[in-house]
């Protein structure tokens, strides 16, 4: 993890109501070398796991996002989102 950096700020991914450690996944947006907001670093982690840093940058993040608001990748929940607003634990 020696090149990430140690004062990014990491905002975690959980419902509001969510209590206890999780895990959930942590998000940090780092600064670009060279100025370009779209080369910027943009680092993951899971808090079951904060060394293991998974890092991609803005321009391929902002089109995982937008892949997820289009509904691109609900095809890997099926399923799962059903029998978990079935169950009284959900």
């Amino acid at each position: 993890m020696s090149d990430v950096p140690s004062d990014l700020t990491w905002t975690r991914a959980a419902p509001p109501d969510a209590t206890g450690p999780g895990p959930w996944i942590e998000i940090a947006f780092g600064e670009s070398d060279n100025g370009d907001d779209k080369d910027a670093p943009v680092y993951l982690r899971e808090t079951s796991a904060p060394e293991t840093v998974v890092t991609t940058n803005r321009r391929k993040w902002d089109a995982f996002v937008l892949g997820v608001q289009a509904g691109e990748f609900d095809h890997f929940v099926e399923g799962f989102i059903e029998s978990s607003e079935e169950s009284p634990h959900a």
